[in-house]
């Protein structure tokens, strides 16, 4: 594909350098040394200019591009340049970052002929919200065409290396250290692993008590670290939900605007002169569970470390950085992932799901899943289906009638048959063959 990428910033730069590879790439920024940055190690095409400006467009007058992606950090800037994309240029495709919810309710993304419109701040906040409901767990997927769920757990509370009965669920991956692999039938859960479980979530639940029994069983008081636009998107969320909450800054300005928008529904606590006060006096180490929500990685790792110290067992940092992941996991640290991670995740999911296989990456990028449904018209109707000849490091299920059937030998498709696969990211490339070979 011909793609065309405005902004060079985090996300824009990981997204050039996933894309680049078997695609033409072009990327434009007002930052001639982001672009350096880029042009030194991708294979990509610079161009050095304003995206606001119809100026800049210049050398793509009439050429054709598959996809053009917006992806700055301001609304207005997004919108401009696809505007003058689709002026100047030959466009197929536009998908377009925003932070602002209300363009999402607007007819703006019609009007403007945008095919995908990511609100970062929002997918990061519903994240978070979801471990609400889960509050043994690690991290929650839900899937569009079943009701089964991908729930992460930590084994802390196993005393030894135990193989667990799995009826209604399966276990299709652990993280045990830095390493992620897809276990074997009989492969025995170790003491702290992260457990990747995928089937009945009321089945999954009975597991992630046994689990974990340190976690608080529902989730009521919450801190939030943070009260920038992700704070306050994050304390929002808490509060639809019936939760109580305190929201802490050290910036009064922000401190403000925080009250002012959250219409004084979360207690504003300002931490100017530090936290250690903070805890006591405010009884903060009663929470059920913390977020730190800052636009700083490292900071957000040290307010975890502060909240765990005090006996806080649920804390969850946001995390903008692949970098950190293994770090705050063997810190005991719940990553959600941050507005800037959730666009690039986002973005590249819409790009690689297609109307016949979808794609999700999970366990920090480290691996992937493939959903493949047949549908009615589905030319697998009736067609017997063999697995992959070479299983290793993979699991394929078949999800027929709510039941999970691991998916071993051939099997004559029906019609709502889901096929499900999980596989760590070096070995993705030849399960998504599969799938899309069907």
């Amino acid at each position: 594909m011909d793609i065309i990428i405005a902004g060079a910033g985090r996300v824009g730069f990981n997204l050039a350098r996933t894309l680049s590879i078997g695609h033409n790439v072009t990327i434009i920024d007002r930052n001639a040394e982001a672009l350096h940055r880029l042009q030194e190690s991708l294979d990509i095409l610079p161009i050095h200019g304003d995206i606001e400006d119809p100026h800049t467009y210049r050398k793509l007058i009439d050429k054709e591009a598959d996809l053009f992606i917006a992806v700055t950090d301001t609304d207005e800037a997004n919108l401009i340049s696809t505007l003058i994309a689709d002026d100047m240029i030959d466009v197929k495709r536009k998908v377009i970052r925003l932070r602002n919810a209300f363009f999402d309710r607007s007819s703006i993304r019609d009007k403007l002929g945008i095919s995908k419109t990511v609100f970062p701040l929002r997918i990061t906040s519903e994240t978070v919200a979801t471990l609400l409901d889960y509050p043994k767990a690690n991290n929650v997927k839900s899937f569009r065409h079943t009701a089964f769920k991908l729930i992460s757990v930590w084994a802390t509370s196993l005393n030894e290396a135990t193989v667990i009965e799995r009826e209604g669920f399966d276990i299709v991956g652990i993280e045990r250290g830095k390493h992620f692999f897809v276990p074997q039938d009989g492969t025995p859960v170790k003491p702290h692993d992260l457990v990747y479980l995928f089937g009945d979530e009321a089945k999954i639940r009975e597991l992630c008590r046994r689990f974990d029994t340190e976690t608080p069983r529902s989730i009521e008081r919450c801190i939030v670290f943070g009260a920038g636009d992700l704070g306050i998107s994050i304390a929002k969320k808490l509060i639809e939900n019936g939760k109580e909450v305190k929201l802490i800054e050290k910036d009064m300005t922000l401190c403000e605007t925080a009250e002012e928008k959250l219409e004084g529904e979360a207690m504003m606590l300002s931490c100017k002169y530090g936290t250690q006060e903070l805890f006591e006096e405010e009884g903060l180490e009663y929470a059920d569970m913390m977020i730190a929500a800052t636009n700083n990685d490292e900071y957000n790792i040290i307010k975890c470390l502060e909240a765990k110290e005090h006996g806080i067992h649920k804390v969850v940092a946001v995390n903008n950085e692949r970098e950190y992941y293994n770090l705050m996991h063997t810190l005991g640290i719940v990553v959600v992932r941050g507005p800037k991670m959730s666009a690039y995740n986002a973005i590249l999911e819409s790009l690689y799901t297609s109307s016949v296989v979808m794609e999700r990456k999970f366990c920090g990028g480290k691996a992937v899943i493939f959903l493949r449904k047949v549908f009615k018209q589905s030319h697998l109707i009736g067609k017997k289906v063999k697995p992959p000849k070479k299983k290793d490091h993979i699991k394929i299920y078949l999800i027929r009638e709510d039941r999970l059937i691991p998916f071993e030998e051939a099997e004559t498709m029906e019609e709502g048959d889901v096929l499900v696969g999980f596989t760590a990211e070096e070995h993705a490339p030849k399960l998504k063959v599969w799938f899309y070979g069907l």
